[in-house]
């Protein structure tokens, strides 16, 4: 038989019911003058985003990927992969609120917004873009150069 705690502990569950099934999570804590809600909205979610969010610099952007000879290069590697990282941030927390894209992970933002093709027109004052007229996000990627390109424009907090 396992001893007991030497702490007094409270047990927080949500319950959520769906036609999937049941949904059920619980936290284990010690942590005292907070409420239930509280603690699973700031400490148990806060907790699993960030940890999403390490998972998608591991995964799609590949910063786990660290197969340089010397410890140097693969420095170098995991610094452009971090600014990898807090463009595609930026560039996620400026699309509208009521785009579908605005919540959608990294992947999908390269795929949408990167990996697209253009027509570069470049002159002495302006650099000019020019998207094939069936570009489904066209409209989207001016509202992002506009919004991003503003000089003097408060950027999002870090992440």
């Amino acid at each position: 038989m396992p001893q007991s705690w030497t702490v007094a502990r409270r047990v927080i569950a949500r319950i959520e019911a769906t036609t999937l099934g049941l949904d059920i999570r619980t936290i284990v804590t010690s942590l005292k003058g907070s409420t239930p809600e509280r603690l699973y909205e700031y400490a148990y979610c806060d907790r699993g985003r960030a940890e999403n969010l390490i998972k998608l610099h591991k995964t799609q952007l590949k910063s786990d990927r660290t197969s340089c000879m010397s410890a140097a290069a693969n420095q170098l590697r995991l610094t452009l992969h971090s600014a990898a990282y807090w463009l595609l941030w930026t560039v996620q927390q400026a699309i509208p609120d009521k785009s579908p894209l605005k919540r959608s992970e990294f992947a999908t933002l390269q795929i949408r917004l990167v990996k697209i093709g253009a027509r570069i027109i470049e002159s002495a004052t302006r650099v000019r873009i020019a998207f094939a007229s069936a570009c489904p996000d066209k409209d989207l990627i001016a509202h992002l150069v506009r919004s991003l390109g503003q000089s003097g424009r408060q950027r999002p907090a870090a992440p």
